[in-house]
């Protein structure tokens, strides 16, 4: 006998208010009149319903973005660039979502994957009125919106934890309007501001962490271009304890005397997986679509990056820390593995089965793509600084995809080979050195703070120290540490490959 299902449940009111109904409807009348609906028309334009019943974080961080106005950089369907619940798999498998659901971090992961600029606060770092303060600021505006994660069963719901984005407020009830994602359960509702305050003030069962809230507007810069941290893979959280813990302590050692030790502690204390952990950012399109000339954007892209490999090989550090790798090799295997630099065409490989799989929205490690042939290549055009692709056919039973992967170099002029070899003559491309120079210039302050040697220390400090660096660079470095603190406090950090 076929199970009849579930069709809607009736709201409990109180606490709630039913937008639709007549009392609802004078709440909303008042707050437009009052200003503090500024952020609700963005949202109700691109209002959606959860299309899984554990998707409410996916469903409410596509409905924010849309209203942001936030370019994927990757097609939906047909020629459409459009977030949708199924693109944001970046910091967490798609499958694993569907089954159980998705953590306060790592929608704060997604939300920075596709380009957000995010303030994220649990309610043990925050205070009611912060809250409070935060929903006026970004409903009398159109250009910030609040997503806050909460337990149902304050509000005498059925269900535990959620996620919906705030739509308004009401200053004179002190209540603020939820845009419930799960549309097929309840409608928009109005709440008291304090109950929803109680209802995030819980412990999510799965993390053990406290729920809360996030701001969620345009980046008023440009993303980090070049590097990016990884939580998709279990390495983010060994290494983040190893960072933020294991290493401050080891500095404090009286046998800590010279640059060369400190440098060896930071490096051997590294879990031999730390290569999940940072990425350099490729950038990924289809062969079909890429024909053999750039667009102005995409060459742009590759030039800002190339100039931020440059600058990073440009500094002191980087000489310091190449020098120390290269001398260490035949005595530590671990800071070996750490300096080696793939072959080009077996990180392109990755990459391409990796971009594949994002590009035709499959995300299944057990049954994903792998690389049939790659081809490193150099595009000139307009008389133009040569360009470094490597274009991969990746498999997937029947399924075949072509990829372009576009390569910054340091160099100036790359001597390419034609398709076949299995390196380009002279090529520069983001590697170990690199990835650790930059993890060294965007670690906290507070890293160093534990060596004894005074001397020592104004020495790392100076090599370290942004202040002098260029400016690209130094935003490089300040995006990067900007969302490092959010792996070091369980929040989650996203592995992504970026497309345009």
């Amino acid at each position: 006998m076929a199970m009849a299902g579930l069709y809607r449940r009736i709201l409990p009111s109180p606490p709630a208010i039913d937008f639709a109904s007549s009392e609802g409807k004078q709440l909303f009348i008042e707050a437009i009149q009052r200003g503090t609906m500024e952020g609700f028309y963005k949202l109700i334009s691109y209002f959606q319903t959860q299309s899984e019943p554990a998707y409410c974080g996916l469903a409410s961080l596509s409905m924010v973005l849309n209203a942001l106005a936030i370019d994927p950089g990757r097609k939906w369907k047909g020629p459409w660039r459009w977030f949708d619940e199924s693109m944001l798999d970046c910091c967490e498998p798609l499958e694993k979502v569907k089954a159980k659901g998705i953590s306060f971090g790592k929608v704060v992961c997604l939300a920075h994957c596709a380009g957000a600029e995010v303030q994220a606060f649990r309610t043990s770092q925050s205070t009611l009125d912060d809250f409070r303060r935060h929903v006026i600021t970004c409903s009398t505006s159109e250009d910030c919106h609040v997503i806050s994660s909460y337990h149902r069963g304050t509000f005498r719901q059925t269900g535990t934890g959620h996620f919906s984005p705030i739509g308004g407020y009401h200053a004179e009830k002190d209540m603020a309007l939820i845009l419930d994602v799960a549309r097929f359960k309840y409608p928009p509702h109005w709440v008291p501001l304090s109950l929803l305050w109680e209802a995030m003030d819980t412990v999510d069962d799965a993390s053990g962490h406290r729920r809360g809230f996030m701001l969620i507007s345009r980046l008023q810069r440009a993303p980090s271009l070049l590097y990016t941290l990884s939580c998709k893979h279990e390495s983010w959280v060994s290494t983040a304890k190893c960072l933020m813990d294991d290493v401050p302590f080891l500095l404090k050692s009286e046998n800590v005397k010279d640059l060369e030790k400190v440098l060896s502690v930071v490096f051997t204390s590294l879990p031999s997986n730390f290569g999940e952990f940072i990425k350099w950012v490729a950038e990924v399109r289809r062969g079909e679509d890429a024909g053999q000339s750039l667009s102005e954007e995409e060459r742009g892209r590759l030039v800002t990056k190339e100039e931020i490999l440059k600058q990073v090989q440009g500094t002191r550090l980087f000489k310091q820390v190449t020098q120390f790798l290269s001398s260490s090799t035949s005595c530590c295997k671990k800071i070996q593995n750490l300096s080696h630099q793939d072959n080009l065409q077996d990180v392109a490989a990755s990459v391409c089965c990796q971009g594949a799989e994002l590009l035709v929205g499959k995300s299944n490690p057990l049954n994903g793509f792998c690389c049939r042939e790659t081809c490193v290549k150099c595009i000139k055009d307009d008389g133009e600084k040569p360009i470094t692709v490597v274009s991969g056919t990746v498999v997937n039973g029947d399924t075949e995809q072509g990829v372009d992967v576009l390569v910054p170099l340091s160099q100036a002029e790359p001597s390419c080979c034609p398709c076949g070899p299995s390196k380009c003559m002279g090529m520069h491309y983001p590697d170990g050195n690199d990835v650790l120079t930059v993890l060294l210039l965007a670690l906290p302050s507070e890293t160093w703070s534990g060596l004894r040697n005074e001397k020592l220390f104004h020495e790392i400090s100076s090599l370290v120290s942004t202040e002098n660096l260029p400016t690209l660079l130094q935003e490089e470095v300040t995006n990067f540490f900007k969302i490092f603190p959010f792996s070091c406090n369980v929040f989650g950090i996203c592995y992504f490959i970026s497309f345009y």
